[in-house]
């Protein structure tokens, strides 16, 4: 074996040193299967599976394999913890049993915390009434050449348990992701009810005969949002294109073509930056249904939410934090306008584009260059009343300029058919009675060319190919973006985007 590098540890040495021998003795550290028969919470939640008597019953032997978590090497025998991807269950293994060369040679010289192992045996109770596995037979199949980091609980001068060493540091554990998974087994607990909500997602959808599609990622021309791209290159084709923003357009189309309802699960792309609650890279769920409109959308996405909240949790209520968030339908309704003049004492709803940008400057409000009428309401809401609204609340009716695509309100002059559904103060879902004017929808576009070209770099770009799909005619129609990753924060009572999301975006290292 070749001097290892300079920078590797002391342990990691020892291990590569082990590595080496064990190839000598002709032993696979990395063989290519293990047949395994059942699973540590399986054998914990079977009763059926213990021996009583080791001696004379003949219960069903079981075959398990997981890392080593934990070990007490004992003379003859030995207590170990195995961990697997359903819990963590203790094993015995006795020299008698496994033989002398496992036990002495590979277990007790070869084998560190943190190799995955396979072990046949049987079940069976210890005298302080610990779930064990008797092992009778014992395979390394894994062995880990980077030690796990193990936090070690010590007592202090005043008695108190303190533990060391703990894989706590939240940065590095959002780097180094399948570390924290295996040492800090409770943070599987979130991503699986992420997971579990998806899907609850999905079939309730499903249910009502709606179509799950999949929609363009590089697009020629980005749109359906207001955001900033990640913009690339196709060789072939010596074209730019753009990570989506949304997918919002092409279902759109999709309506156009026929379809009654469709939906679709999208990773979205947005060039900003990084927060508790923004992830450059995120995951959100749109619906657009023919022949509906944005009062319909409120009921639906009330009732989902509440039946996902008790899929996950068995009630509508959910521990967030320090609050209680109750999603029992129905939930508040308040309009943009009524919501802002509660919170801050100025009614815009008669306000031209000058006098806002004299209360914003009043509110202490700063603006980005170009902010038009639109952003700068956007910044006074987001500042004075999106952080109150705890539970699960509807701000509907909002002013035309904040909303390129959406219906123009049927009875409130210069606003439109939106809602947004604010939760834990913070925006979880957008929805509108979509545009299917396609004259209205091109001088919205019109507009918001215009913004760009006033400095507003999440002005949306004009799309022709859209305009022409809807003039082919789109059905009157309701559409929603939920964020996923927001209500899996809710869901799972996490802090942040990060603790939901398996990969965060992290700067360099």
């Amino acid at each position: 074996m070749s001097n290892p590098e300079p920078s590797l540890s002391e342990q990691q040495q020892v291990r590569l040193e082990k590595l080496t021998q064990l190839r000598e003795l002709g032993i696979n550290p990395y063989p290519y299967h293990y047949d395994i028969t059942h699973k540590a919470k399986e054998i914990l939640n079977t009763p059926e599976l213990i021996r009583e008597n080791p001696e004379t019953d003949n219960t069903e032997p079981v075959s398990i394999a997981g890392r080593i978590m934990t070990r007490r090497i004992m003379g003859k025998a030995s207590f170990f913890t195995l961990r697997d991807s359903t819990d963590t269950i203790q094993v015995y293994i006795r020299r008698d049993d496994v033989g002398t060369e496992e036990y002495n040679t590979l277990f007790k010289k070869y084998v560190d915390i943190g190799d995955i192992v396979g072990i046949s045996g049987f079940v069976f109770k210890t005298r302080t009434g610990e779930i064990t596995v008797h092992a009778e037979s014992f395979e390394l199949l894994t062995k880990t050449v980077r030690p796990l980091p193990t936090p070690k609980e010590v007592e202090n001068e005043d008695g108190e348990n303190v533990t060391y060493d703990a894989f706590a540091d939240k940065e590095l554990r959002y780097r180094q992701r399948y570390v924290d998974l295996v040492v800090n087994p409770d943070v599987r607990d979130a991503f699986i009810k992420r997971t579990r909500m998806v899907q609850t997602m999905r079939d309730y959808m499903n249910q009502f005969g709606y179509l799950e599609v999949e929609t363009p990622i590089l697009q020629p021309i980005y749109g359906g949002a207001a955001a900033r791209p990640f913009v690339t290159h196709h060789n072939a084709l010596d074209m730019q294109l753009y990570l989506r923003i949304a997918n919002e357009l092409y279902l759109k189309r999709l309506i156009v073509g026929g379809f009654d309802g469709v939906y679709e699960f999208s990773k979205d792309f947005r060039n900003e930056g990084l927060s508790r609650f923004h992830n450059p890279e995120f995951t959100q769920v749109e619906l657009y249904v023919a022949y509906k409109d944005y009062i319909w959308m409120m009921e639906f996405m009330e009732k989902m939410i509440e039946h996902v909240a008790i899929s996950l949790h068995g009630s509508t209520k959910v521990e967030v934090g320090e609050h209680m968030i109750d999603f029992k339908s129905p939930w508040p309704r308040i309009a943009m306008y009524e919501a802002i003049r509660n919170e801050t004492g100025y009614d815009l709803s008669d306000k031209s584009e000058d006098e806002i940008r004299k209360i914003t400057k009043e509110l202490n409000i700063s603006l980005e260059e170009g902010s038009g009428k639109g952003k700068m309401i956007d910044e006074i809401f987001g500042e004075y009343v999106e952080g109150k609204l705890i539970q699960p609340t509807f701000i509907t009716d909002y002013p035309v300029e904040m909303s390129p695509l959406a219906k123009k309100h049927r009875t409130k002059e210069g606003l439109v058919e939106r809602f947004e559904a604010i939760c834990n103060g913070k925006e979880i879902a957008n929805a509108f009675s979509e545009l299917n004017d396609p004259e209205d929808q091109r001088r919205r576009f019109e507009d918001q060319v215009r913004l760009g070209l006033k400095g507003d770099d999440e002005a949306m770009t004009l799309d022709e190919d859209f305009l022409r799909a809807i003039e082919f005619g789109m059905p009157p129609t309701a559409g929603i973006g939920i964020g996923i990753d927001r209500l899996a924060m809710i869901m799972t009572n996490s802090d942040s985007i990060r603790d939901v999301l398996f990969f965060p975006l992290m700067r360099p290292e």
